[in-house]
């Protein structure tokens, strides 16, 4: 990522769903280009602080579902210092969930807090079991 990224929201979020594609060797390099050092995620399954806690969760939700791909729906929107990403997740071409991310961005533009809703959870979520 170039400095120009973090000024364009649109390629900031390309990034950003490139970032949940990668190996972690390459999710740590994007991540430091792309992220706050404090980046914080408020999902349904928790609140996630940091890029290690955001590459972990990658890693740990591939070993429970296998191989998958996080493609967004529609081109990113932005205003003022937000960004709304609607997602998808797939297992070969079988859509299994989809959802929203709404990233702000600090002064410098980039990713200081993701807050993710599930348009459509995978089957047998408990949206309770991480409460």
């Amino acid at each position: 990522m170039t400095e120009s990224t973090l000024t364009n929201p649109t390629a900031l979020a390309e990034g950003y769903v490139r970032f949940w594609n990668l190996e972690p060797d390459q999710q740590r390099l994007l991540g430091r280009a792309i992220f706050t050092d404090d980046v914080v995620q408020y999902a349904p399954i928790g609140v996630l602080a940091g890029l290690d806690a955001l590459i972990g969760f990658a890693r740990q939700f591939a070993s429970e579902v296998g191989d998958y791909a996080y493609r967004r729906r529609e081109l990113p929107e932005s205003h003022h210092d937000r960004i709304r990403v609607r997602w998808e997740l797939l297992r070969g071409d079988d859509s299994f969930a989809e959802g929203t991310d709404v990233m702000t961005l600090d002064e410098a533009g980039r990713i200081a807090t993701i807050t993710t809703f599930l348009d459509r959870a995978p089957d047998g979520f408990d949206p309770h079991a991480h409460d």
